[in-house]
């Protein structure tokens, strides 16, 4: 596997190692026992190519590799990571969009701080030439004197970090009051059991209607979450004492507990959240995900949604392979932003064999993940 770091866009994927990690599942003579065998056994897929971002698991006999079908879907029983327990269950609250909106303005501000520095660099050739400059002069401010391009500069500069903190101390508010809330979960039944080229068929129920909740638009999706940073790197033959492969930071201190930050570099995925909710009121986006279809809730009526386009394996939960199916319920309100019900899924694989060549990615702010 090649698992996305935090911003892939801003990495070489065939620059970065692959993970291969193997494991005997038996002695067999023949390439027909083998095969009895995997008939039981957990599918083979693939998800990716070998020069961009990959997951995928292959059986090889005597280094043949061996290709094969499930007659009937293939449910993996596997307990869910303690990131999804965590990070991928229960209420969340959606970012203000004011801080996707911040954090344009900053790639401006800098734009604008590059142009400024190369026209001061150049103002002397420009006033050799006989060209005229402007904002050359001085303001006095005090007993100092400071360039009059400064002025106009150096405010642009610290005026969004003001704006990002008193966002994020409204973040931490509407955490608070959501909290004090504290409304009832939903009530879900599925019809039948879920393979990826199958619709979801559901029923939901609330019990806790809130008069300012306007209407609930229920999706489905999949998604590759990250593998374990311990078992990531044994399978890259790594101590996680020495300095971390690319694509990978130095260990960083856990908010909460263990595992749940993938070290995949830095970077600030979230807005401020309160300590006491355990593991964050905010969803991150997995970096690789696609997403099947949307309906809109009627009480008392079954929803059918649509699968994604691709053919995606079945849930998988190991410490190194992650494909994690999800369910979100977005419910739009009249004050406060949307609210978020997210319940993982257990999905069989089907019989068709996995694979996905084209991946969507996500920056993996949970800002950008408006759903």
């Amino acid at each position: 596997m090649r698992y996305p770091p935090f911003e892939a866009s801003r990495w070489i994927p065939d620059a970065l190692p692959i993970a291969i990690r193997k494991t005997t599942i038996g002695n067999f003579e023949s390439e027909e026992e083998a095969r009895a065998h995997l008939k039981t056994s957990a599918p083979s897929f693939t998800i990716g190519g070998e020069d961009t971002w990959t997951l995928g698991r292959t059986y090889h006999l005597d280094g043949h590799l061996i290709s094969y079908e499930h007659a009937e879907p293939h449910l993996e029983d596997q307990p869910y990571v303690n990131l999804v327990d965590r990070q991928r269950r229960g209420w969340y609250l959606i970012p203000n969009p004011i801080h996707n909106l911040v954090r344009r303005f900053i790639n401006g501000v800098v734009i604008i701080l590059l142009l400024s520095l190369f026209y001061l660099f150049i103002s002397p050739v420009l006033i050799l030439v006989g060209l005229p400059v402007y904002g050359l002069n001085t303001v006095r401010w005090g007993l100092l004197d400071y360039p009059a391009l400064a002025v106009i500069v150096v405010p642009l500069i610290f005026a969004p970090l003001l704006i990002r903190v008193f966002a994020n101390l409204g973040e931490l508010r509407r955490q608070q009051k959501f909290l004090r809330q504290n409304p009832a979960s939903p009530i879900i039944s599925f019809v039948e059991p879920s393979t990826p080229k199958n619709p979801l068929r559901m029923k939901l129920d609330f019990p806790e209607w809130n008069d300012s909740w306007n209407h609930v638009d229920v999706s489905w999706r999949v998604g590759v979450l990250p593998p374990s940073r311990e078992v990531l790197f044994e399978t890259l033959g790594r101590s996680p004492n020495t300095q971390p492969p690319p694509g990978l930071s130095t260990d960083l201190p856990h908010h909460w507990e263990v595992g749940l930050d993938d070290g995949t570099a830095g970077g600030e995925d979230a807005p401020m959240e309160l300590r006491e909710a355990k593991g964050g009121l905010y969803l991150r986006p997995m970096r690789i995900m696609a997403n099947g279809g949307t309906a809109r809730w009627k009480k008392g009526e079954v929803l059918e949604l649509p699968p994604p386009a691709d053919c995606w394996p079945g849930s998988v939960h190991t410490d190194l392979l992650r494909v994690h199916w999800e369910c979100v319920m977005r419910i739009d309100r009249a004050k406060g932003g949307a609210l978020l019900w997210v319940q993982p899924l257990k999905v069989a694989h089907s019989a068709q064999e996995a694979l996905v060549a084209d991946l969507l990615l996500h920056d993996g702010r949970s800002e950008l993940d408006l759903t």
